[in-house]
């Protein structure tokens, strides 16, 4: 796009604010959630007095950003012109990077990344790190790159030129044949596709239409949305625009949980930028179409992710499903037509609006187009967000992207699609990530989160874990998933307490299959899912818990105890003097024991021996 293109879209603006600047570097720093809590903050304050101090505040540029992506290495910082990579910084590192390598052109080697496998020192993030290589950015094309609270650094970056092209260009019948051809599905975890949903909308008759984002990010290791809304708000904001003038809607509502501050102050920031510039109200760019939007906020039930629950809290009411049909698309807020996407979706609506008819279709799988955000938690390296093109192998993300498994652990397992996901076990390693394939082996694509498990980890366990959280986000309306999911837990309560019996496997699985047959919602109809596919890939680890009373993992509490090697233990009193419940005993220098009948396995004795004498032992 031209510069007079830019700023015919800015001349909106009662008042221009961007103002000339004789920066010659620009240090970019990562103001994430997860940087901020790593000490963010405490960093740019001392960044912008040691700049004061060297008198460099006048030709340095210091900009906020959303996240970079690999969040357990942060804070972040990123130095131009040069490019250069900061990470793991504290305030006391500042000193060193102003004298250093603004005042004498050296880089700070102490704060580099370095390649394991390689041992190389990687100066350039996006051009060489593992983490970087193989991701290609569409929803979070912006974000570490721009500051979100500024719609003028937006702008620069082709920003609601796609608003102005679908109103000076395109009929809204147009817009959704574009978005039907190019082939994006929803990204929220169903794949339907993003154009079908448009159109449909907008042959439903009625003068009075909304639409809708769904920023209700509930599953546990997910942070894909609250970091697209904390990086680049815009995006969203300008793709809600397109999709009113699509759909026939002159009203959207963004539906974000309350737990999302960061992302409420500059989503909310952003809505007055857009205000300012005349690309939100009356008559946008002259084109006679007008658009609106404010923020619902949530309180955190995960049930208002499912899309008439939603509805239900955007007006007001207790978020609780409505029976399907009608659908949204027919009756949604306050029974007018109502168009429903999720963050990741409307973020990649500029984008494939802007670019050519080929881009988005070349990226991607046959049946699956374009890319996809996933949030790598868990028992992984590199911990973050990341966008990687779909049916990229599961291989790929764990061990060229994740880096691996921590302390030199195999991969057991990765939990997809959150707490209504399956788990998936390494003989799928080489299996490529699209909507498809992941139905096939009971899972599916989710929102986003992927969480990784090791060899310690006991997948009765994790199938627990998922199943308790779904009985505790249940809105209670219908008896399957009310009922059906505290009975399931019950009996994986047994089974991890060593009280299971024979023909609970078969229970569960038979349960679990009439939750989904018969649940009124999608929370319903998946939340057996953790269970079923660990016991279909798992099912060995469920025979040990009831028929051996074993826990292969030894995670189990009721099924290990500790045990002191006599052979090792070397009397230090360590372990003794941590224990909470005095189950400890023996004197200085003499082999200590561990009166199983008082030990309540907290694990606190094996964490403070240093000489391998403690370990757990199953069957008890």
């Amino acid at each position: 796009m031209s510069a007079t293109d830019k700023t015919s879209i800015a001349s909106e603006a009662p008042a221009p604010r961007v103002e000339a600047r004789a920066a010659t570097n620009t240090i970019l720093l990562c103001a994430g959630g997860a940087c901020i809590s790593s000490g963010e903050e405490s960093c740019l304050q001392a960044l912008r007095a040691t700049l004061e101090k060297y008198a460099l505040q006048d030709v340095v540029k210091v900009v906020e950003t959303g996240c970079m992506g690999m969040c357990d290495a942060g804070p972040l910082m990123i130095l131009y012109p040069e490019g250069v990579f900061y990470q793991k910084l504290k305030p006391s590192d500042m000193e060193q990077i102003v004298s250093e390598h603004l005042l004498k052109g050296r880089i700070v080697e102490s704060k580099l990344f370095v390649d394991p496998s390689t041992k190389v020192k990687i100066t350039s993030a996006y051009d060489d790190h593992p983490f970087f290589t193989k991701q290609v950015k569409i929803a979070t094309r912006n974000m570490g790159v721009i500051d979100p609270m500024s719609i003028e650094e937006y702008i620069a970056r082709d920003g609601y030129f796609a608003l102005r092209k679908v109103l000076q260009e395109m009929t809204p019948e147009q817009v959704t044949h574009t978005l039907k051809k190019r082939g994006l599905r929803g990204r929220g975890g169903a794949g339907f596709p993003t154009g079908l949903k448009w159109e449909l909308t907008r042959k439903v008759p009625g003068k009075e239409k909304f639409v809708l984002c769904n920023a209700d990010e509930g599953d546990p290791g997910a942070f894909m949305d609250r970091s697209i809304l904390e990086g680049d708000p815009h995006s969203v904001l300008e793709a809600m625009a397109i999709a009113g003038y699509a759909v026939g809607a002159q009203k959207g509502y963004v539906y974000i949980r309350a737990e999302y501050p960061l992302a409420i102050e500059r989503l909310t920031e952003g809505i007055k930028q857009a205000k300012e510039y005349g690309l939100f109200g009356e008559n946008i760019m002259g084109s006679g179409f007008s658009f609106d939007l404010e923020i619902r906020m949530g309180a955190g039930a995960f049930v208002c992710g499912e899309e008439t629950a939603l509805i239900e809290s955007v007006e007001g009411k207790r978020g609780q499903p409505r029976v399907k049909p009608p659908f949204p698309a027919q009756k949604g807020v306050w029974n007018k037509p109502t168009l429903n996407n999720n963050v990741e979706t409307y973020a990649n609506i500029p984008p494939i609006i802007l670019n050519g008819p080929e881009w988005f279709t070349r990226i991607g799988t046959e049946k699956s187009k374009g890319t996809k955000v996933f949030c790598l938690a868990g028992k992984i390296k590199n911990t973050g967000l990341v966008e990687v093109p779909i049916g990229i192998t599961l291989r790929e993300v764990v061990y060229d992207i994740g880096g691996g498994i921590p302390n030199n652990k195999s991969f057991k397992a990765v939990q997809t699609g959150g707490p209504s996901g399956g788990c998936i076990p390494a003989e799928h390693l080489d299996m490529p990530i699209d909507y498809e394939t992941l139905k096939t082996i009971g899972t599916m694509m989710g929102s986003g989160g992927m969480v990784f498990m090791d060899e310690d980890t006991c997948m009765v366990d994790v199938a627990k874990f998922f199943l308790q959280f779904s009985v505790d986000e249940s809105c209670g309306k219908c008896t399957p998933c009310r009922e059906g999911n505290r009975v399931m837990y019950e009996i994986l309560e047994r089974i991890t307490n060593g009280e299971g019996e024979e023909g609970d496997i078969e229970r569960l699985e038979t349960l679990g299959q009439s939750i989904i047959d018969s649940s009124l919602c999608g929370l319903g109809q998946t939340s057996p899912q953790p269970v079923l596919s660990t016991i279909r890939f798992f099912r060995d680890e469920y025979e040990a818990h009831t028929r051996e009373k074993r826990c292969p993992a030894k995670v189990c509490r009721s099924l290990i105890r500790y045990h002191i090697d006599e052979s090792k233990c070397v009397g230090c009193t360590a372990c003794a003097r941590v224990c909470p419940v005095a189950a400890i005993s023996g004197s200085l220098r003499k082999p200590h024991r561990i009166d199983p009948e008082i030990c309540t396995r907290c694990g606190s004795c094996i964490e403070v021996c240093r000489f391998g004498a403690i370990s757990k032992i199953t069957p008890i």
